[in-house]
C-alpha cells in the first residue's frame, strides 16, 4: 500500500498547492491513501467545515491538526461531525473530537489505515504527555488490531521530541512523521524495527515566506518588538511537500522518500 503524508496546509496559497497537484500525484505515484495536517488552513490559522469539504474532494482522505486546531470557533461545535478531521489525543479527556481513528482505503473496502495524532510538549502548551496516552492506545485500541497500516502524525516544535517518539513507535507503526515547523527536513529513512520517520514534512504553502506567511510582519516583529499588524498567509505559488511511504506488511514499511512539488523549492519525487 502507498501513503501520502502531506505537510501543514497553509492558507488558501496552500490549499491551492494541494488541488493543483493532489490529483496527479495520486495517479502518477499510485497513491492508496492520503493524510494531510490542516491546522493552519483557514487563513494559516485554524480549520474550517467547508475547507475540511475543499480538502476532501481534492483527495485528502484524513486531516490532522495540532495547536491552532481551535483557533476558528467553529470547530469546537462542528469536530465531531467532521469524522475525516482528528486533533491531538493528548488533549484531556473530554475534549471534542478524536485524535485516532481507523479509515477505509477509497475503493479498496478490505485495506484499513489507522492514523494517530499527537502533540509534543516541548515549547509547545501543556498536554497530557503523549508517550503514555499513544502507548496506551496503541495497547488498548482494538480498532488498531483491524488496521493494514498506522500512521502517526506527531506535532512539535523540538527535533529531539520528535526523534525520540519515533524510535518510541518503531516496529509499532508503519509512519512517524512530524509537522508544526513547516520546514521539509532531509532525513526520511526507515528506522531499524521498521518504521518510517521523517522529523518534519514541511508545508503545503510559499516558501517565499516566513513559515508559510507574508515576510514583512515577521520580519518587523523580529527587528522592532512590536507588531504592526496582523500575520498574513504569503501569496505566491505554493509548494506541495510532504512523505510518501510503501509498506510491505501491517507495522513494516519498505520504501519511504520525499514528495515536493511546484513552487520555490526543488523537484522531489520519488524513483520508484
Amino acid at each position: 500500500m502507498r501513503i501520502l503524508f502531506l505537510g501543514d496546509v497553509v492558507g488558501r496559497t496552500g490549499r491551492e498547492a494541494v488541488a493543483d497537484h493532489l490529483p496527479n500525484l495520486r495517479r502518477q505515484l499510485s497513491v492508496d491513501f492520503v493524510v494531510a495536517n490542516g491546522e493552519n488552513a483557514a487563513g494559516g490559522f485554524g480549520i474550517t467545515e467547508k475547507i475540511v469539504g475543499e480538502l476532501e474532494e481534492y483527495g485528502v482522505d484524513v486531516i490532522t491538526t495540532g495547536n491552532h486546531v481551535w483557533d476558528q470557533r467553529e470547530t469546537e461545535v462542528t469536530i465531531d461531525r467532521m469524522s475525516a478531521v482528528l486533533r491531538p489525543i493528548n488533549f484531556p479527556v473530554g475534549t471534542p473530537g478524536r485524535g485516532s481513528g481507523l479509515f477505509e482505503v477509497p475503493g479498496q473496502s478490505d485495506k484499513r489505515v489507522y492514523v494517530m495524532n499527537a502533540m509534543g510538549r516541548l515549547f509547545m502548551d501543556a498536554l497530557d504527555d503523549p508517550f503514555a496516552v499513544v502507548d496506551e492506545v496503541l495497547q488498548s485500541d482494538p480498532q488498531v488490531q483491524m488496521a493494514d497500516a498506522i500512521v502517526m502524525d506527531f506535532h512539535g516544535e523540538a527535533t529531539s521530541e520528535k526523534m525520540a517518539f519515533g524510535h518510541f513507535l518503531d516496529g509499532r507503526v508503519n509512519l512517524v512523521v512530524g509537522t508544526h515547523t513547516h520546514v521539509p527536513t532531509s532525513d526520511a529513512h526507515i528506522l531499524r524495527g521498521g518504521t518510517a520517520y521523517m522529523t518534519d514534512a514541511g508545508m503545503c504553502g510559499d516558501y517565499d515566506s516566513v513559515i508559510g506567511m507574508d515576510k514583512d510582519e515577521p520580519i518587523n516583529r523580529f527587528t522592532r518588538k512590536v507588531s504592526r499588524g496582523r500575520l498574513v498567509v504569503a501569496e505566491g505559488e505554493g509548494t506541495l511537500s510532504g512523505v510518501i511511504i510503501e509498506t510491505a506488511d501491517k507495522l513494516k514499511t519498505e520504501r519511504v522518500a520525499p514528495v515536493r512539488v511546484g513552487g520555490q523549492l526543488q523537484e522531489t519525487m520519488p524513483d520508484w
